[in-house]
Parts: structure tokens; C-alpha cells; sequence
């Protein structure tokens, strides 16, 4: 008869199934988590590592041969884009300087149109020209483009930013600092360092305080990677599970790639800086690939902790820490003695305020943000990597803003205490919106240029003047008599408009008429040539605002944003040739396909002779009219445009241009009370200030072929000769070259007497 297990021996089974069945389910249970992290790891690391913002650019500067640039020009291009000054250029980021000869060595760049490798360019300046241009990459339409100046970014809702770069890109010493300071062991290690964790623990217990951490390259990267600042043995026996199975995945290169991508290097505000590509910039203004040995130590200095190490909070910390790392590449064999002290004594050398993080030109990018949102979905533009050329012009930007912030603070505090304002600036021929202010205060969301929809005042009255002599009925030279005119309503409404100056002038030519801004001859021309004439010649300029056909809009009754100000006088300035204002040129991926280019072709509307008869008119505003201050700070500039002020003096306008540069200018209240400031001592002088920042290149508008000039009897309107007298010389047109000559002009009586018998003939019929 067996004899029956003892109760021990029956504990000690059953403890030892317990024991299996705990273990396998240790095993099970810890299998499936391990599986997890493991297809965590994979899932991140193959797919989108990262979302990268959508970046803004504007305009690259273009470099040709008898191009209007001056050297001094192109080399502030150059220090606002951090070249360097180093004699005979000899690297991508260098310039050098040599009387007239400017030697430049460009960083090349991808541009929507393709690839530019980067370049050694030789340029020769006379004066305030381009003369010649030598390059070792020559293109076939002879320009050389520098790259152009990030202004901002679209971000993602986490606020981080990044400049991607590969490990061949990454410059000398960089993993070598990375090596001797973060981790020397990361070539023989599959993840973690048990060598590394033991020290750690010995020399954080023997100090009293965490003084050095354990964790390798690897963990660094798993830890900002995939898991978070949390301090838990959870959080560290991830991270360790997490850093084997990457390394068994995955190649040393891939994951040092990663890391050097992924690590954080500061913070702007609410935007995270992450990687060397991006910190580079942040705080070199450089390309990664330009960065000297000090500068390298510095950026691996700061890995330890970016905000204990900030250069520009704590430099003399920063100083210490990056010569330990230079300490450490010395004694790691990587440089030399005297390659460590002469690095030891570089200055710190990062640039006073960020050039990255953040956006420049908020106000322009407002515009920019609009536009593209009305096309992408949000997630494109701030995951996708796009490139977003854009026509901004970072030297009139400045010199927009500059002006307008100088005249706002100045008359603020003679008073105006709520004074707001809002400049744009276009390229006239082709529309590119070079430059736009919102507003004379930081950008806080309203953005005037673009929502504020003010009364234009005598902005309109080119349109009136446009509309008589394209009706050939008027001449420039044609008298329009400007004495208190009525006019009656359908209503039975009397209307009497007032010149500014309440004064009436007489018999006056169109010319004067519209330079002096007389409102009585402008309402009086404008019902002669009949508001329907007038509102079509609006609308074939651009116009798109409701027009009310009521006189008074005669005199500006219409309320119109800066920017649909801005492109009625593109037209106008232009000669009659319609050019969209564009802000945008291109969005393009981030493998360098373009989606979409922007630009549109530009139209003629209006005939091209009566479009320079308009011109003609518009400088003769600024020659002797109410814009003639602008002449003494800008003699050598063909200027045209015009003054414009609302009733009640509410709101100054001014909107012209110098050359090629159209710009307009408002000044005003948000809450519509009134300034006390008219067109020509409010808005003039912020433009003739932003124009003399700019010193613009002479342009003098190309006279169409159907032009003739000839002397027109002012009284009469009639052709006449220049030795008679009350004779004007106006440009003229085949439509509206008058039929008739004056007594004087085909040898009759001359002068007063002669006026005199045209007069007495037209009290008769004759």
C-alpha cells in the first residue's frame, strides 16, 4: 500500500506550480509588453519622425550683370544672411571685400526652380550699378541668386522646430564632442552601459547629490523621443527596454542621425529648438555645416542642459562648459594642445537676438497664413515640410516699419495719443508685394492693412481724370472752372462741396486741377464725364469695393481696404497693366516638387497712352502739387501719386511710388475720431521717409508710341504753339489731340487779345 505525500511535500508542489505558473506568466505578460514597446519603436522610427513646419521665405536676392544694385547693398544682404567677412572668400558663408570688387561665396540653395550648387562670384560695382559678373557656376541667363532669408514658420500644435540634417552633413568634431562628453562607449554598447550606470551610482552616492547620469546616447534619444521627463522606474526601465530594442534594430548611424536631430538645444517663447541643424541657426545664424570648432563645443556643451547652459543667459557658464568639452576632445587625443587653447579663447560669438525661432514679419505673415489656409488643410502646413517662397523684400519691410513706428511715436506724443497706422509696398510692374505693416504697435491679430476698410478721400480722383481723357472729350492742358458747384440729388438733396482750403480758383486745366486737389473742378469734371464713366474706369483698375453711384463718391465716399488701395494704384502707376499683388510665388514639398506657383498674368486695361497721361498727371502732384515736399528728399526720383484726406480729417492717405516701388500709406484712429492730419502732412511723410530708406533705382515710365506732346491754349483747350501766351505742354493722345488751333497758333492774333475773341466767339455759338 503506497504511502500518501506528506502535507509538506504537497505545499512544496503546489508552491512550485505557483512558481511556474507566476513565472510563465511573468514571462507572458512581460513578452506582450515587451512586444509592444517593440512595435512603439518600429511604428515611430520608420515612419514620419518628425512634423516639420511649413517655412517662409522671401525673396532671394538676384545678382546680374548692369543690374541697379549697389555694393553696399549687397553686402548688407550678406550680413543680415551671417556671411562671414574672410579674405579671398574661400568657403560657402564668406565674403571678401576689395575696393569696387566683391568676392562672394555662396551657401547654394534649392530653389523652386531646382538646385543651385554653391558658388564663387565676383562682382564689379560703379556707383550704384552692378557692372559686371563672374561666377564658377555660371547659368545661362547670367544671374546669381543668394539664398533667401527664412522670415517664420507655420508650427505644429507641440511648438517644436527642427532644420533636418544627415550624419554626413554634420561638420568637424561634432560626433567626436558628442563622443567624448555624452558617451564614449556608444560604438561598443547595444543600448545601455551597466559600466556607465555603475559609475554613476558610485560617484552620485560618494558626492551626496546626482551629479552625473547613466544614460547613453541611446537612452537620450528614447527618452525626448518617445517618452517623457516623468522621474519613475517605470519611466527608466522603458527607457532601457526601449534603447536594446532600437539598437537591435537599428544601425549606430540611424540612430545618431536621430539623436542629432531630436535633442534639445532651447527654447523662444512657447517654440522648442530642437536638433544642431535648427541650434546652428538659433544661435550662429549659420548653416550647420559652417560652425567652427568652438562653436561645435558650445552647441554639445549645451546638451546637458540647454537652459542651465543658455549663451545669452548665462554666458560665463556656457564659456566653462563648452572649453570642458574642448578639455575633453583634447584629452581624448581628437585635437591638439594648441588647437584647444586657441579655441578656448574664441569668444562665445552667438548672435544677440534669434533669427529662427519665431516669426519676423508677423503682420506679412498674417497675409501669408490667410491665403494658404484658403487652399491646405492646417496639418499640410505644419507637419508636411513645405517651402513657402513668398515676395517679401526684408530691406523694405524694415524700412516700412522703421518709417511708420518713427512718425507714429513722434506725433503721439504731440498728442495723438491712439494714432494707428498701416504702410504696403509693391513692386509696380509686376504686383510682388514687397512689404506690409499692420500696424504701428506690436502685432496683436488686426491687421489694418488687410481688415481695417476706411473712406478714401481724394485717392479716387485719379479715376475721374483717367476717365476724361480717355473719353477724348479732355486734354491735361483743358480748362475745368473751379467755382462752387451744386449739385442736386434725385431726393432733392442739395449737395456743396468745399476745397480744402475753402477757397475757389477759377478757371484751372485738369493738370493743376488734379495736383492741387481742387474738389469743386473735380465733382464738376466728374458729372460732365458722367459717374457711370467714372465707376467703370474704377472697376477696370481693379476696384472690387461696392461703389454707391452718389457724387460724393466723387470726393473718396467709399470705404476701401489699404491693400485694394494698393492695387488700384499698381494699375494706375503702371500705365494701365493689371498685376495681381502676390505674396506668395511658390509652395513646394519637401522633396522639391512645386504644388502650386502663384504668379498670374498680368493684363492691359486701360489703353496704355492714357494710362501715361495719368502718370504724367500724378507727378506733376508731386512736381508742384500737394506732394511736392517729397521732392527735396528725393530730387533725383521720378515720383507720382497722391495725397488723400476724409472729411473732418479722420483718416491721411498717401499712395505713390519712386520708380518701380509703390507704397501706401494710412494713418487714423480704429475708432474713427479724428487725427488732424491731412494726406500731405500725415501719410507723405512716412513714404518719403520709407523711400529715402530704400533709395529705390530711377525709373522713368517708357512713353507708348501713340504719345505726341504738344502746347494746349489753357483757356480754350485748343492746340496752340509755346511762344502764346496761357499755354500748357501735355502729353497727348490721337483720341484726344484737339481738332482746333488757336488764332495765335495759325498766326492770328496773339496772346490775351486772342483768348479774348475765342471767348466772345463762344458767347455767340461761334
Amino acid at each position: 500500500m503506497s504511502k500518501s505525500p506528506s502535507l509538506w511535500q504537497r505545499i512544496k508542489t503546489s508552491m512550485v506550480l505557483l512558481v511556474m505558473i507566476a513565472g510563465l506568466l511573468v514571462f507572458v505578460v512581460g513578452g506582450a509588453y515587451v512586444l509592444s514597446l517593440d512595435r512603439t519603436v518600429r511604428e515611430r522610427f520608420e515612419g514620419n519622425r518628425w512634423a516639420i513646419p511649413a517655412k517662409v521665405y522671401a525673396r532671394p536676392l538676384v545678382l546680374q550683370s548692369d543690374a541697379a544694385l549697389s555694393q553696399a547693398l549687397v553686402i548688407e544682404e550678406l550680413k543680415s544672411l551671417h556671411y562671414r567677412r574672410i579674405t579671398d572668400a574661400p568657403n560657402p558663408g564668406s565674403y571678401d571685400v576689395r575696393n569696387n570688387i566683391l568676392f562672394v561665396h555662396t551657401r547654394g540653395f534649392r530653389f523652386a526652380s531646382g538646385a543651385e550648387a554653391p558658388q564663387l562670384v565676383r562682382l564689379r560695382f560703379e556707383g550704384q550699378r552692378l557692372v559686371e559678373l563672374a561666377s564658377t557656376q555660371p547659368r545661362k541667363d547670367g544671374q546669381v541668386r543668394l539664398e533667401p532669408m527664412v522670415i517664420g514658420g507655420i508650427y505644429p500644435s507641440h511648438n517644436e522646430d527642427r532644420i533636418l540634417m544627415q550624419l554626413k552633413e554634420a561638420p568637424p568634431y561634432l560626433i567626436e564632442s558628442l563622443m567624448a562628453t555624452e558617451d564614449q562607449r556608444f560604438y561598443k554598447h547595444m543600448g545601455i552601459s551597466l559600466r556607465g550606470i555603475l559609475r554613476a551610482a558610485f560617484v552620485n552616492t560618494t558626492s551626496g547629490a546626482v551629479v552625473q547620469g547613466g544614460s547613453t546616447l541611446t537612452q537620450q534619444l528614447v527618452k525626448n523621443f518617445f517618452l517623457t521627463d516623468e522621474r519613475s522606474l517605470k519611466r527608466k526601465l522603458n527607457e532601457a527596454v526601449m534603447a536594446l530594442l532600437l539598437e537591435w534594430h537599428y544601425d549606430k548611424s540611424d540612430i545618431l542621425e536621430a539623436y542629432l536631430n531630436e535633442v534639445n538645444l532651447g527654447q523662444q517663447g512657447n517654440l522648442s529648438v530642437n536638433g544642431f541643424g535648427l541650434a546652428s541657426q538659433f544661435y550662429f545664424g549659420q548653416p550647420i555645416g559652417e560652425l567652427s570648432l568652438p562653436q561645435v563645443a558650445l552647441l554639445v556643451g549645451m546638451v546637458k542642459g540647454p537652459s542651465f547652459y543658455n549663451p545669452r543667459r548665462q554666458p560665463e557658464r556656457a564659456l566653462a562648459r563648452r572649453n570642458v568639452v574642448l578639455d575633453s576632445l583634447y584629452r581624448e587625443g581628437v585635437i591638439s594642445l594648441p588647437a584647444r587653447d586657441a579655441a578656448m579663447k574664441a569668444e562665445l560669438g552667438v548672435l544677440a537676438n534669434p533669427q529662427v525661432v519665431g516669426n519676423r514679419y508677423p503682420d506679412f505673415l498674417d497675409l501669408v497664413r490667410r491665403q494658404l489656409r484658403e487652399i491646405y488643410q492646417a496639418q499640410d502646413l505644419t507637419d508636411q515640410g513645405l517651402q513657402i517662397f513668398t515676395t517679401l523684400d526684408p530691406r523694405v519691410q524694415k524700412a516700412a516699419e522703421d518709417a511708420l513706428t518713427s512718425a507714429v511715436t513722434r506725433l503721439r506724443q504731440q498728442g495723438r495719443s491712439e494714432l494707428q497706422g498701416a504702410v504696403l509696398a509693391a513692386d509696380v510692374q509686376s504686383g510682388d508685394l514687397l512689404g506690409l505693416v499692420g500696424g504701428a504697435t506690436v502685432f496683436t491679430g488686426y491687421n489694418r492693412a488687410i481688415d481695417a476698410r476706411r473712406q478714401v478721400g481724394s485717392l479716387l480722383k485719379p479715376a475721374i481724370y483717367l476717365a476724361a481723357v480717355s473719353s477724348g472729350r479732355y486734354t491735361l492742358g483743358s480748362p475745368i472752372d473751379d467755382a462752387p458747384v451744386e449739385v442736386v440729388s434725385d431726393s432733392g438733396k442739395t449737395w456743396r462741396p468745399q476745397n480744402y482750403d475753402n477757397q475757389s480758383h477759377g478757371v484751372v486745366t485738369l493738370k493743376d486741377a488734379l495736383a492741387y486737389s481742387y474738389n469743386q473742378a473735380a465733382v464738376r469734371l466728374g458729372m460732365s464725364v458722367g459717374l457711370p464713366m467714372v465707376i467703370a474706369s474704377l472697376r477696370q483698375l481693379g476696384v472690387t469695393t461696392d461703389l454707391t453711384p452718389y457724387p460724393s463718391l466723387l470726393l473718396g465716399a467709399a470705404d476701401m481696404r489699404p491693400m485694394d488701395v494698393l492695387q488700384l494704384y499698381q494699375t494706375m502707376l503702371s500705365m494701365g497693366t493689371y498685376a495681381p499683388i502676390l505674396s506668395i510665388r511658390e509652395v513646394v514639398s519637401a522633396d522639391g516638387q512645386v504644388l502650386k506657383d502663384f504668379r498670374q498674368e498680368r493684363r492691359q486695361v486701360i489703353d496704355p497712352a492714357d494710362g501715361y497721361q495719368l502718370h504724367w498727371a500724378m507727378q506733376q502732384v508731386m512736381n508742384e502739387g500737394t506732394g511736392r515736399s517729397a521732392n527735396a528728399r528725393l530730387p533725383s526720383q521720378v515720383l507720382a501719386g497722391k495725397t488723400g484726406t476724409t472729411n473732418d480729417m479722420r483718416d491721411s492717405w498717401f499712395a505713390g511710388a519712386a520708380g518701380n516701388h509703390l507704397a501706401v500709406v494710412w494713418l487714423g484712429r480704429d475708432d474713427n475720431k479724428p487725427i488732424g492730419l491731412s494726406g500731405g502732412a500725415g501719410a507723405l511723410p512716412i513714404w518719403t521717409d520709407m523711400m529715402v530708406r530704400i533709395q529705390p533705382p530711377v525709373v522713368r515710365p517708357r512713353q507708348p508710341t501713340a504719345i505726341t506732346w504738344d502746347w494746349v491754349d489753357s483757356s480754350s483747350g485748343k492746340l496752340s504753339k509755346e511762344d502764346c501766351s496761357n499755354v500748357i505742354y501735355v502729353p497727348l493722345s490721337a483720341k484726344n489731340r484737339p481738332a482746333e488751333m488757336t488764332s495765335c497758333a495759325v498766326g492770328g492774333l496773339p496772346g490775351l487779345f486772342d483768348s479774348f475773341i475765342d471767348g466772345v466767339r463762344g458767347l455767340f455759338g461761334r
